[in-house]
Formats: structure tokens, sequence, C-alpha cells
């Protein structure tokens, strides 16, 4: 052996590195994921910015939406509809070129066309429009009030009947539009949370700051529930319930949608996503819980998901993600978080009594049994989907994509990351176990292992091979300072989403 050799082998021995040439052979990073025995983590595609939805065509090709904003009232990039072939990506349409603006969130694919939600451009309400593969784009329906808010028109799928359903935020965080939201009040005034059905106020108001008058931040002004910003509430007054409804699951025609849409279930918060069993046709949605923020800020206990029922109310504002009532001290918070509350001028204190007039209203408390999972507070369940009967042992199961919290803006008194992972819930038990998440808690930005790990799911989707594939969106950081320029305090990293791939390795 030459010397050359000998020290070219000494040198592999202590660097591992191959004895093919003078340079080390180049290896990926390790990823920071867990996941259960018997199951690997593969990553489709990166590079992508705000990723939200996965879908397929009939052939079997996939797509992903880009959705060329975050919770901002802005287009930060192009809302894209991108097709994914060999760990690459093709753009299909570029989406707001066509009158569609920021968030695209949920993707379907239907009789040879994309379906997809969004603000409508103009007027910022929700809307729902669908795109050929021609790049067309032709607008379904819009005017949902709730989507000028942080709250907007979210999950889109085909149900078993062969109707499209469609999941809407309700606008604030629990029923009440205050600063929390002064971004979107100060782009539309008249912003306010809307009813599926006529609803009987009980006449609560909260006295808060008037971020409309910055010249003089000793203003305060009187909120009530489900009317705009600075809008006092009798008790007994009416609010007119509306078929475009926020806090809803709707449902119409893809043919006819305005002559058709109707509310399906109501009374959630942020209704994000919603999926069906396939097999028992058994449907599901998961919710963004409270948060503690506003003039009524709410200390929950979970993040929900739910078994879905038609007609039936799920209590929001006035029950909590367990559907219990939230005039139940143990969900109150520390009086200097809340706002103080006046009825026909006479104070009632800082809690947390009913918004609406439930018999009045012709509304029963709503039954527990709807309740699926308790996932963590502020874990935001998002996007879902049920396993196939490929998945054996955890087929019917329900897997969750949890985005994660966004602390301190939504909670101030969170000590440790939530989210982060997709979830698995058990139907027969309601069990909520993480089925992929990091290492360690929290996205993997944080630990120093950025396109290693999940940042922030939204997605989870079983495709026509039988895998599991996760829309991660991204690297969401809080940036306080954006709140002296009058936008919401976060900051989105574009480029940082990814597809990833979960299959058995046995």
């Amino acid at each position: 052996m030459t010397r050359t050799n000998a020290l070219l082998l000494s040198w592999s021995l202590l660097t591992g590195a191959a004895l093919t040439g003078c340079a080390p052979a180049k290896t990926e990073p390790a990823t920071v994921f867990s996941v259960p025995q018997g199951y690997k983590v593969e990553k489709v595609v990166g590079n992508l910015t705000y990723p939200t939805a996965l879908t397929w065509d009939n052939t079997g090709k996939m797509y992903v939406a880009e959705a060329g904003g975050g919770l901002n009232p802005e287009q930060l990039a192009p809302s894209r509809i991108l097709r994914v072939e060999a760990g690459k990506t093709t753009p299909v349409v570029t989406l707001s070129d066509q009158g569609v603006f920021a968030s695209v969130v949920g993707l379907t694919f239907h009789n040879g066309a994309f379906y997809f939600t969004h603000r409508a451009q103009g007027d910022l309400t929700g809307a729902v429009s669908k795109a050929t593969m021609d790049g067309a784009v032709t607008q379904v329906f819009k005017g949902i009030i709730d989507s000028q808010a942080e709250h907007q028109i979210n999950d889109i799928k085909v149900g078993p009947d062969g109707r499209m359903y469609v999941a809407v935020g309700l606008a604030g965080n629990a029923g009440v539009i205050d600063a929390s939201v002064a971004p979107w009040v100060m782009a539309n005034p008249t912003l306010r949370p809307t009813a599926c059905q006529d609803i009987v106020l009980t006449g609560r108001n909260f006295r808060t700051p008037d971020f409309r008058t910055k010249d003089n931040p000793d203003d305060m002004v009187m909120t009530g529930a489900y009317v705009p910003f600075g809008t006092e509430t009798t008790p007994g007054q009416v609010i007119k319930g509306t078929n475009k409804c926020g806090g809803s699951i709707l449902v119409f025609d893809p043919n006819n949608a305005e002559a058709t849409l109707t509310p399906y279930a109501w009374g959630f918060r942020n209704l994000i996503g919603i999926a069906w069993n396939k097999t028992t046709g058994d449907m599901y949605a998961a919710q963004n819980g409270y948060d503690i923020r506003g003039a009524r800020p709410v200390q929950d206990e979970f993040d929900p998901t739910y078994r879905v029922k038609p007609g039936a109310w799920y209590g929001v504002p006035d029950f909590s993600a367990a559907l219990e009532p939230l005039t139940d001290p143990r969900f109150e918070v520390d009086d200097k978080f809340q706002a103080e509350v006046f009825i026909g001028g006479v104070s009632q204190g800082k809690n947390l009594g009913f918004l609406i007039d439930h018999a009045a209203s012709g509304l029963t408390a709503p039954d527990k049994n709807l309740l699926l999972g308790k996932h963590p507070f502020n874990s935001s369940p998002s996007l879902l989907d049920v396993a196939p009967a490929s998945w054996n042992e955890f087929a019917g199961h329900v897997f969750v994509a949890e985005w994660g919290d966004l602390t301190p803006p939504t909670n101030p008194l969170r000590d440790q990351p939530a989210g982060f992972r997709i979830a698995r819930v058990d139907p027969s038990t309601g069990h909520v176990t993480p089925f992929v998440s990091n290492q360690k808690a929290g996205p993997a930005s944080v630990q120093n292992a950025e396109g290693r790990g999940l940042e922030r799911p939204f997605d989870v989707k079983f495709g026509p091979d039988g895998a599991m594939y996760i829309v991660d969106y991204g690297v969401v950081t809080i940036d306080m300072s954006l709140t002296e320029k009058g936008k919401p305090p976060y900051s989105y990293k574009a480029g940082t989403g990814v597809i990833w791939k979960v299959t058995k390795t046995k």
C-alpha cells in the first residue's frame, strides 16, 4: 500500500468518507421525525411557498395549492395550483392573476376542474371558485362576510352525496369584534360575525379600547355580539340568519351553487377541515378553538375534532370545545385580560356570560356525543382525513394536521408548544395520540432543523397509492413589531413549505 493510500484509508476511517475520491460522500442531514415503528417519512418536494392543500386528478396526478398569503389581509406571493411530479412542481394556473385573493386554502378536483376556497378580490368576502386545466378561472360564489377577518372559508370537499361541502370560520375570537382583529376592521368597518339562523341576543356589551382613534389612546367604546365594532346591542335584539354564515359547514350543488347554498351544521368557531369515512359515511370536522385574546378571551381546555350531524348547532360562542357552557368558572381568565361587560348600561363585571338567549333562539345545548377528539389547547387542528382499509389496524382512524400555536398573541399564558404534528384519533375511543411529530416539541426551525422535520402541518391526505401525504405550510414566526404597522404580528418565510410522504417499512 502506498503512503497516499494509507493516509486516505486512515482519513476515511475517521470521517466515514468513501474511498472513491478525495472528498467525503455527500449525505442528507438527518431528519428529526418521530413516527411509530414500521413507518418512514420521505420528502416529496420542498421549496413551496405557503402550501395548504393537496388533491389528485382522475389519473392519479398530484396537485398542491399555494395560498398566496396568511392571516394578513394582503397578497404576499402568487396564489397558485402546482402539479407535483418526480420531486418537482409545475405551475398549472396562477390564480392571483385572475381575481383570486389570498388565502387559497381548500382544494379539490371534481368533474375535470379544481374547486378551491379563497377571499374575493375587492371586498375580501369568502368565495369558492373553480379552475380548469387550461387555466380558466370561474367564480362559483362569494359573499361570506366572516372571511373579511382572520377566520376565512377553509376546506372544500365533495361528499358521498355528490354535493360540495365547505368549512367556514367565524369572524373574531368568541362572537365579539375587538382590537385583536383591528387590521381587518380598519379594512372593512362593517365586519361582524354572522349566524346561520335568526338568533336573539342577551344584550351583553364589552367596554374596550377604541383603536380607531389613534390620537387618543384613552378612548373607549361599547361593542356587542354579532355586530360591527363600536355597535351596542340590547337584550332581545334579533340577529338575522344568512345562508352564507360563518362558523359553519355549508353545502351546495356545484352546478347551481348560489341557488342551493345552505347551512349543513353550524355553531363552530374556526372550522378548518372536513372529511368522511368512505366505508361508513361518517363525517368529521376539525376546529381551531378559542384564544385568550380580545374583549372575550376564553381559557378553554382543548381544541376539538367533531362528529358532524346535519342540522346540529355546536355551541360557539357560548360553549367550549368539549361542548360545555362557558359560564363554568374554569373557562375564565384573570380580569386583567377581560373587558368589563354591560347590559343596558349596568355593569355585569368581567365574566363569560352567554351572548345568545338560547331558549328564545330555539337552540339547545349541543350533544356532547358529537365530540370526537380532544386535542391540546391552541394546537390548531386543521385539515384531516380518514385512513383507508390498507392501513390495517389504523383503518377508519382519523388523522389530523395540527398546525400549532401562535403564542403569545393567541395565548399569553402558554408556556410550551402545542401542535406541530399529525395526530391520530381512534373513533371508537376518542383517544388522541401523536403519529408524526418532531423528536422535540415545537416546529423544526426552532430546533436548528428547518426542512428536516415538521414545521406547521396544515393538510394530511391519503393518496390513490394508499400512502399518507402531509402538506407542511412552512415557517411562521411571531413579530410583534408588525402591530406598529397595523398588521397582525405574524411573519411568513417563503420557500419553506414541504410535502412529506409517510409509508410502511414492512
